[in-house]
Formats: C-alpha cells, sequence, structure tokens
C-alpha cells in the first residue's frame, strides 16, 4: 500500500525558515502564495513583467518581484508557470540564480519527466502536486481543510529534499487531507491519462454525446441539458464522499439497474482499448511532442477546438440555464 503522511508526520518549521519564491500567480500560483503566507511562510512572487497578474498578487497583500530575483533570493523555488513555457523560464530566469542546497519544485512532473528541465546537481528537486484545481487548493485551506497531494523526488542533493518538500505541502493545506508519496514519471503519466480519458477528455465527449443523442432524438434540448450535464455534480459529490457504492445506494433501483446494463454498453471494450492508446502516446512521449509543437506554432489546433466548443448548442443553453440559477454561482469563461 502507498505511503500517506499527514500533519503530525511534517515538520512545518522547516519551510517556515525557508525565503520561498512561487514563481506564476494563475490558479495554483495564488493558492500555494496565500496559503504559504498565512501559514507564515517568507513568500514572495516572481512576475514577468508586464504581467496581469501583479496587481492581484500585491492586492493580496504578496510581495511581487521579478521572476530572476524571487529566484535568486529564494532558497525553494516552486514552478508554477504553464507546462509549455517553464524551459525558457528556468533557463533564463531561474538557472542562474541556484546555488548549491535550493530546492526547486514543480506541481507537476511534465518538464523533468520529459527531459526538457534539468537542474544543477547541487539543487533538490521535489514535487508536491495538489490533486484538484488551485481554487480548491485556497478554498479547502480557508475553510480548515486541504487538498490532498502527490509528492515525489526526483533530486536529493541536500539528504533532506522529502522533509523539507512534505513541510511544504503542510504548508498549502494538502497534509491535512493525506499526502501520497509517487515519483514523477508516475505522477506525470498518471496525470496526463487522467485528464484526458476520464476528467477532462472523457467526461466532456459523454455529456456532449448523451446531449446530442437525445436532441437528435427530437427532445427537448433543455431537458437533455439537465440530464446529462446539470445532474452529473449531483452524481460525482455521491461518488466523492462513499465511492460508487454510495452513489448506487443513494440513487433509485431503476437507475442503479441501468448503471449495470447500460454503462458497460457505453464505455466498453472499444472505449477502454482507446484508454491504452491514449496511454501509450503518454508513456512513449508522443503527447509530449504533439502538444509542445502545437504551441511552438501559436497553438492553431487548439484555438480552433476553443471556438468551435463555445459553439455548441449545450453551451448556449447551458448558459442561459445557468443565467436563472443564480444559486449555483454561474459564471462565463473569458475569451481567450
Amino acid at each position: 500500500m502507498a505511503r500517506i503522511r499527514y500533519d503530525k508526520d511534517a515538520d512545518l518549521e522547516r519551510i517556515q525558515k525557508k525565503k520561498v519564491a512561487i514563481i506564476g500567480y494563475g490558479s495554483q500560483g495564488h493558492a500555494h502564495a496565500l496559503n504559504l503566507k498565512e501559514s507564515g511562510v517568507d513568500v514572495r512572487v516572481g512576475l514577468r513583467d508586464g504581467s496581469a497578474s501583479k496587481a492581484k498578487a500585491e492586492a493580496a497583500g504578496l510581495r511581487v518581484t521579478s521572476v530572476r530575483d524571487a529566484a535568486a533570493e529564494a532558497d525553494v523555488v516552486m514552478v508554477l508557470a504553464p507546462d509549455t513555457a517553464q524551459r525558457a523560464i528556468f533557463e533564463e530566469h531561474i538557472r542562474p540564480g541556484l546555488k548549491d542546497g535550493d530546492t526547486l519544485m514543480f506541481a507537476h512532473g511534465f518538464n523533468i519527466h520529459y527531459g526538457r528541465i534539468e537542474a544543477p546537481a547541487g539543487v533538490d528537486v521535489s514535487m508536491v502536486a495538489p490533486k484538484g484545481p488551485g481554487h480548491r487548493v485556497r478554498e479547502t485551506y480557508q475553510e480548515g481543510g486541504g487538498v490532498p497531494a502527490l509528492l515525489a523526488v526526483h533530486q536529493d542533493a541536500s539528504g533532506e529534499a522529502d522533509a523539507n518538500a512534505l513541510a511544504y505541502a503542510a504548508a498549502i493545506g494538502s497534509a491535512r487531507a493525506g499526502v501520497l508519496d509517487t515519483t514523477f514519471p508516475e505522477e506525470t503519466k498518471t496525470d496526463l491519462f487522467g485528464e484526458q480519458a476520464v476528467l477532462c477528455g472523457g467526461v466532456s465527449e459523454l455529456v456532449k454525446a448523451g446531449f446530442e443523442t437525445l436532441v437528435e432524438a427530437g427532445y427537448q434540448p433543455e431537458v437533455a441539458y439537465f440530464e446529462c450535464l446539470h445532474e452529473l455534480k449531483l452524481i460525482v459529490d455521491l461518488m466523492y464522499r462513499g465511492g460508487l457504492s454510495y452513489m448506487r445506494y443513494s440513487i433509485s433501483d431503476t437507475a442503479e439497474r441501468g448503471d449495470y446494463v447500460s454503462g458497460p454498453k457505453v464505455v466498453g471494450d472499444a472505449s477502454k482499448a482507446a484508454m491504452k492508446e491514449v496511454l501509450a502516446k503518454i508513456e512513449d512521449g508522443s503527447f509530449a511532442k504533439e502538444w509542445i509543437a502545437e504551441d511552438e506554432a501559436g497553438r492553431p489546433e487548439m484555438k480552433a477546438a476553443r471556438q468551435r466548443e463555445r459553439n455548441l448548442q449545450i453551451e448556449k443553453v447551458g448558459e442561459q440555464l445557468r443565467s436563472m440559477m443564480p444559486f449555483v454561482d454561474p459564471i462565463v469563461a473569458p475569451e481567450e
């Protein structure tokens, strides 16, 4: 069984005695920086010149400097910029300021696992990867809880990389929920697979296919939206609290029967075979190479997909319905 550690296993003073630089102030960056600050850690945020996030970070009471200055003065540098941007940021702004005894940290193993970033030999390289979006990392911390995290050590120059990373995990609240040991390769491959096959790609396609099947059969789009998207949260919440068994206990007998007889027809052998193909491309590095090439080309396929998906009927119907349900705290995703 995997080793899982909690607050009682961590020495918070380890990270409180260090200067920490958070590189980036997006979803994860803002959560890590604020949680660390409120846990008594000396934090600074490193941002590029002209960053729109500078005002937000300063308004939250954080000290903001250039990426180069933040990395140079810190003992611990947590890189929370987008995966595709990290190598250039590291080579130009972070590497020059690293010294023996420093710690280079990540919240995802992509750039270390695929060999895009190589740290100097005298630097610890570790990872604390919360298993949830940054906004939940922040919200659960404020509520007195935390988001579970994965912890890995790639390079232990000091002999204390694991203990220091665990202290960092405790400072952002993850040790309240549990910190599970892993490796950079395992975290990278399972995270990419989970996003593509289940959490984002798989769920999105399942929702769209269900909605379109009902609408094409002549049923009202509004009814199809409620059945195939809106109610999904209610079902996931049951799974979240008690697993598949509790979800099945909570729904009607008719729904449970449908689960058993129809679920395997929708997501069956063909789907599992496709998942294996997805995993193979992640394991052999094909997905990473394709994604990096797409990013370097200006993301033409990504931009086209975003526009196409925004114009789907389910998105238009959903936006209209959510606007009439203020209690769900509706939000419109910004154009990019």
